[in-house]
């Protein structure tokens, strides 16, 4: 009997130590192109105190899984491949051996797939077509799987940019903090479009659509976490609006440059975040190679600029700021990498660490 109580003692330790060693860890999963050596969804660890990497996984061969996102359950990733066929890859993942295995995968209802994103019970799948300029919803079953398309919305339409607007680019969808309208900016139409989920099935929202400037081709979008403001960044004119939210409205406060004032190269936006306690907006600079970091009043929900930063490394894409708010990390396209900043959560101000972990193409970060 003393022995088996020994074995329950050492047993109960060793899993506190390996609970421990999890919690002191980041876990992420990185979505990438593949035109060059990435294999498809890669998965990282990150040491908290040390900052030291290690890729543990990846999926087998996938079709640039730019985006993606998880279930509650940590069990399934869901992808969009983005590419001229337009799918979603469905996969089974195993944090804790870093086992990937594919589930299948269908038609996401468009072209070039380049946003994703769950619904709050996980039973719906909602897709931006960049090119295909179409918002697709797809039913996950219940063995984590997906299904074809039950509703595809085509989005009609073209803005003054005759190279970059010539008809609809739908490129994000973004849940409100009610989890009933969804946001879909549109880089094409220079529209923010709004739906309203009921019953599986997106309805027309009222209102309909917000515009913003023509021309400014507004890509992605979030919601304060006091739930009364929303912010879009604006990929072609380097732009931040912001907006009160109330009722499924969007009313401007104003627009701000995500770029230096005497800056005249060419440089397009693409990520937005707000760190986890509300006080800090952050949006990336494809081209002038940084983040530009807003300070947020919170009770008008106005932005002041606080600095752009140099990101080390070219073409910043997504980007992630950890649940704690103490570390930025920057998926940079073209440059091959991953870096790591420390963030000063009184400033808002982000100081590189040296540190950066080496995937091809890096397109999507998303902490488990």
């Amino acid at each position: 009997m003393k022995k088996v109580l020994n074995l329950i003692v050492l047993t109960l330790l060793i899993m506190g130590q390996a609970f421990a060693q999890k919690s002191n860890t980041y876990k992420i999963l990185v979505g990438t192109y593949t035109q060059k050596t990435s294999e498809g969804v890669y998965y990282v660890t990150i040491d908290k105190n040390s900052l030291k990497s290690t890729i543990v996984s990846h999926s087998d061969k996938i079709d640039n899984p730019s985006f993606l996102d998880i279930s509650k359950d940590k069990k399934h990733i869901y992808t969009v491949c983005e590419t001229d066929g337009g799918s979603v890859q469905a996969l089974e993942f195993d944090q804790f051996t870093g086992g990937f295995s594919h589930s299948n995968i269908v038609n996401s209802g468009g072209a070039h797939p380049c946003h994703i994103a769950l619904d709050k019970t996980g039973k719906w799948i909602f897709t931006g077509n960049y090119t295909g300029g179409s918002l697709g919803v797809l039913p996950v079953k219940a063995n984590g799987t997906v299904g074809e398309p039950t509703q595809i919305i085509q989005h009609y339409g073209t803005g003054p940019n005759k190279d970059r607007q010539e008809k609809s680019h739908v490129h994000s969808v973004n849940w409100a903090p009610n989890q009933k309208d969804l946001f879909v900016p549109d880089l094409g139409l220079d529209k923010i479009m709004h739906y309203v989920l009921k019953n599986g099935k997106l309805e027309t929202g009222q209102p309909a659509y917000t515009e913003v400037q023509q021309g400014s081709g507004p890509r992605h979008f979030t919601f304060h976490p006091n739930g009364k403001f929303a912010y879009v960044i604006q990929e072609l004119s380097s732009q931040i609006t912001g907006f009160n939210y109330k009722n499924g409205a969007l009313d401007k406060i104003e627009t701000l440059s995500t770029l230096p004032a005497n800056y005249t190269e060419k440089s397009y936006c693409a990520d937005i975040h707000i760190s986890p306690d509300g006080k800090f907006l952050y949006g990336s600079n494809r081209g002038h190679n940084s983040l530009a970091v807003f300070s947020i009043n919170e009770n008008s929900g106005t932005l002041k600029l606080v600095e752009i930063v140099p990101i080390n490394g070219n073409w910043p894409r997504n980007f992630m700021i950890d649940p704690t708010g103490n570390f930025t990390l920057v998926a940079n396209e073209r440059s091959d990498n991953i870096t790591i900043f420390k963030r000063d959560k009184i400033t808002g101000k982000l100081t590189t660490t040296g540190k950066e972990i080496k995937v091809s193409m890096p397109v999507c970060l998303k902490m488990i």
